[in-house]
C-alpha cells in the first residue's frame, strides 16, 4: 500500500501530542517511529511495572499497546480530531521478564466512524509475547 508520507507538521503535531501524555512519561513508553498508519513504540522492564512472580504486569502491556494503536490512528487524523477506545482484546502469549517491549501497530480498517488497528508485542529478542486487536470510535 502506498501511503503518502507524514508531513514534518503532521510529524511534529504527533511527536508533541505524545510528549503531552502523562501516562505515557509514567509508564517510560518511547515513540520509536511513527508512518502513516503505523507506530512503533517501546517501554523498558523496570521493577516498579512487575507483578508478584517477576514478570512485567499485564495492564503495562495493554497500555503500551492502546498507546500504540492511538498513535497509529492519530496518524490519518487532522488537528483537533480524536477517537476513543471502545474495545481492546489482548491475547498474552508469553510472560515478559527483562529487557525492553516493543510494539508495532498498524491500522487494519480506517473507516468514517469505526477505526480498527492490530497490535504486536515482541521482547528484547524479538519474540512475540502478546498480540491485540483494538477499536476505536471517531469521537466528533
Amino acid at each position: 500500500m502506498n501511503e503518502v508520507e507524514l508531513t514534518d507538521a503532521e510529524r511534529l503535531r504527533i511527536e508533541s501530542a505524545f510528549e503531552e501524555v502523562p501516562f505515557v512519561r509514567l509508564l517510560g513508553i518511547e515513540l520509536i517511529d511513527i508512518a502513516r498508519g503505523s507506530a512503533i513504540l517501546r517501554i523498558s522492564s523496570r521493577d516498579d511495572l512487575r507483578r508478584n512472580g517477576g514478570a512485567i504486569h499485564g495492564g503495562v502491556t495493554a497500555s503500551l499497546i492502546d498507546t500504540a494503536a492511538a498513535f497509529a490512528i492519530m496518524t490519518h487524523l487532522g488537528p483537533g480530531q480524536t477517537t476513543a477506545t471502545v474495545d481492546l482484546t489482548v491475547h498474552y502469549l508469553r510472560p515478559l521478564l527483562t529487557g525492553q517491549a516493543t510494539a508495532h501497530a498498524r491500522i487494519v480498517r480506517g473507516g468514517r466512524r469505526i477505526v480498527i488497528a492490530a497490535v504486536d508485542v515482541f521482547d528484547h529478542t524479538e519474540t512475540l509475547v502478546a498480540t491485540s486487536l483494538t477499536t476505536y470510535v471517531r469521537v466528533p
